[in-house]
């Protein structure tokens, strides 16, 4: 049986400001993969990638170190442990194709967080962004097709 844990608020590179609005996103956030489908739940990781990756930019451009190494790991971590994850195996050649990518991008990542590179995360953006998009484009056709 699934345990419900407490909720802690999402870091945030300036907690003071709205101390409770990243609480509130988090529940946003959880109430929607609850009720989300499979192809939701992608987009999902596909705007969390974003999210995370404008995150680490902002907090690199601030000199927010923490802020900047949280928000890059959580980008890591949604290629790494979503989309590469939720790959299957037998989808051929295009499976093998996104493994490839999402590798270059956790490469890519990894340096932009040592180095303090904002063009990397960019290109990590820039890389991903197609994929959100298509992503998005054939979200009517799966809404319909019989399960």
């Amino acid at each position: 049986m699934y345990a419900a844990r407490p909720l802690s608020p999402v870091p945030s590179s300036n907690p003071s400001k709205h101390p409770h609005a990243a609480l509130y996103a988090r529940v946003g956030v959880e109430t929607g993969v609850g009720s989300a489908s499979p192809h939701q739940l992608v987009g999902m990781l596909f705007d969390g990638f974003s999210v995370a990756v404008a995150s680490a930019r902002s907090a690199l451009a601030a000199g927010d170190v923490q802020a900047k190494c949280t928000a890059i790991n959580r980008a890591l971590r949604i290629v790494d442990e979503g989309l590469k994850a939720s790959l299957d195996p037998a989808g051929g050649a295009l499976a093998r194709d996104l493994d490839e990518l999402y590798a270059y991008i956790v490469m890519r990542l990894t340096q932009a967080n040592l180095g303090n590179d904002p063009q990397r995360l960019d290109e990590c953006l820039a890389l991903m962004q197609p994929l959100r998009e298509a992503w998005a484009a054939i979200g009517p056709a799966v809404a319909t097709r019989p399960a």
